[in-house]
């Protein structure tokens, strides 16, 4: 399942790849596909804090993919790495949402 793991770390590294974006961004960071970034404080901390979710995401992310490397395919195990995967997307939606309240003017 090392083909797995590769495509799962691709995702992973998109993740990485947007939150350095965020980070150098020089206007606010949009999170939400299609929603316009809102109206903040300040940009620079609002960034910093949304790269920030994204690299902490990134690297569950990663570390959730990790039963790929053990396990065979088609193993029952995989069912319960989609569980952690909703959890981590839900818990990033309401961090995101604590960021908005934070920064937002």
């Amino acid at each position: 399942m090392i083909i797995g793991f590769v495509i799962w770390s691709v995702v992973a590294l998109s993740f990485l790849g947007i939150g350095i974006y965020s980070r150098k961004s020089k206007n606010a960071a949009g999170f939400f596909t299609f929603v316009n970034p809102p109206d903040v404080k300040d940009v620079k901390k609002y960034n910093k804090a949304v790269s920030n979710l994204w690299f902490v995401s990134a690297v569950l992310l990663e570390i959730i993919g990790l039963p790929f490397l053990f396990f065979s395919q088609n193993s029952p195990v995989f069912i319960f790495i989609i569980f952690p995967v909703f959890i981590l997307i839900i818990i990033m939606m309401l961090v995101y949402m604590r960021i908005e309240a934070k920064y937002k003017k």
